[in-house]
């Protein structure tokens, strides 16, 4: 297929955007595109592959932007139930770790989830997928996290690797076991830090090898936070993760101040998100690492907090920003990206290329798939959206609506109507 005559073709071509270089779209005016078995095997003017390309089915994208599919980094998709009742508490002036303390917060999902049935997670996490896909995302990471036992714990990932296999959006799966202190060792946080380490990441590689040995390994991944895990039992979790070949990920410094993003850059962490209230220290040894910094604007924005991620001293620190949903039933129950971008450059003060870069590339770096998602370069996949704008600048501009008219993902092209339907 040639999709041909985009007002504006956004490449985002080459690597991760680090400090200042953050923003470069790549941009193609007058831009094509040319798919073929899944990837993308031509990108230029469109009278040049026009000419090249003579006999190509073609798809007309006069009058609307061109870019890579959003790459969501950090999701917590697969949980039961809902928490409206503790957004009513918040609104009202209680705290969310006073909540999570008294047994709400993510113990409450916990609660709900482990007596869902498999059908349910599959069903209610289905319906959130499908609207992430609509709004654009084609790749997102998934996180357990409801469970806190082994046996929902399994089911999640089971959710998710089914969810995964059947699609559209294809899934970069975490294990986060270490969400909060299971109810069942609320006055013993280390012993359920001691099982998690010793007896759940060594069984949970082995179930991998039989149950999905097609897919890499899921990250791992713990919530470094007051009444959650403390800085020693988050170091604990992660080395021995580390150690079994686990890439690593980080809930870090969201409330509170532990440390928990430079030990992401001290054990060679894919990510480290939240960071809101990360210090200077932190900040500066994200810029001399590989650790990408995963903003997530829908969090405050949902507390109804002021502060957001440090956004421009990450840029100035020559840090890789990235941005996602954090999509979860308590803080952010939000499936578009584009909402997103539009919070980013709002209360972080970045620039919609800048939060466009960060949503796509640096995203896909985040999750360790920028070889094959992420920007529209020959030989990756043909993971793009059609937007009905002229210009990239529209994205975070306006918010509220799905700006979204296509989603091509491996090739095949989706129309986004009212709901979700597939056109030849």
């Amino acid at each position: 297929m040639l999709i041909h005559s985009s007002p504006q073709l956004l490449t985002l071509a080459g690597g991760p955007q680090r400090g200042q270089t953050l923003g470069t779209l790549g941009i193609i005016e007058n831009g094509a595109v040319v798919i073929q078995n899944e990837k993308i095997i031509a990108v230029g003017k469109t009278d040049e592959l026009k000419n090249a390309y003579p006999n190509e089915r073609t798809l007309d994208a006069s009058n609307c932007v061109i870019m890579p599919g959003f790459v969501d980094p950090h999701t917590h998709l697969v949980w039961a139930g809902d928490r409206a009742d503790e957004f009513e508490m918040k609104m009202g002036g209680m705290a969310y770790l006073d909540i999570l303390a008294s047994g709400g917060g993510i113990l409450s999902t916990v609660k709900k989830t482990r007596s869902a049935s498999t059908e349910t997670l599959l069903t209610e996490s289905r319906a959130r997928l499908l609207r992430m896909f609509t709004h654009g995302t084609t790749t997102a990471e998934a996180k357990t996290g409801y469970g806190l036992q082994t046996e929902t714990e399994l089911r999640l990932l089971e959710t998710l690797i089914a969810l995964s296999n059947e699609g559209p959006i294809d899934l970069a799966i975490t294990f986060l076991g270490a969400h909060a202190i299971a109810p069942e060792y609320k006055n013993n946080p280390q012993g359920y830090t001691d099982e998690i380490a010793n007896s759940t990441l060594p069984m949970l590689k082995n179930w991998w090898a039989t149950h999905a040995p097609e897919l890499p390994l899921p990250f791992v991944d713990v919530f470094c936070e007051t009444k959650a895990f403390d800085l020693e039992q988050s170091r604990q979790i992660l080395t021995r993760a580390g150690s079994l070949g686990f890439p690593l990920k980080i809930h870090a410094d969201e409330f509170d101040n532990l440390g928990g993003t430079s030990l992401a850059v001290e054990l060679g962490a894919a990510s480290a998100d939240h960071l809101v209230r990360a210090s200077e220290t932190d900040i500066q040894a994200l810029g001399k690492s590989d650790t990408v910094a995963v903003a997530l604007p829908c969090t405050p924005f949902g507390l109804a907090e002021k502060e957001y991620t440090p956004a421009k001293k990450l840029i100035e620190a020559n840090a890789m920003l990235a941005l996602a949903t954090d999509c979860n039933p308590g803080t952010a129950w939000n499936e578009s990206m584009q909402f997103s971008i539009s919070l980013a450059c709002r209360y972080m003060k970045i620039t919609p290329a800048q939060a466009i870069a960060a949503a796509t590339i640096n995203s896909a770096h985040a999750i360790r798939r920028a070889d094959s998602v992420g920007s529209i370069e020959v030989g990756k996949q043909a993971d793009m959206l059609i937007l009905s704008i002229p210009n990239y600048r529209h994205l975070g501009y306006r918010f509220g609506t799905n700006l979204v008219k296509q989603v091509i993902k491996r090739g095949k092209v989706y129309s986004v109507n009212v709901g979700y339907s597939q056109t030849l």
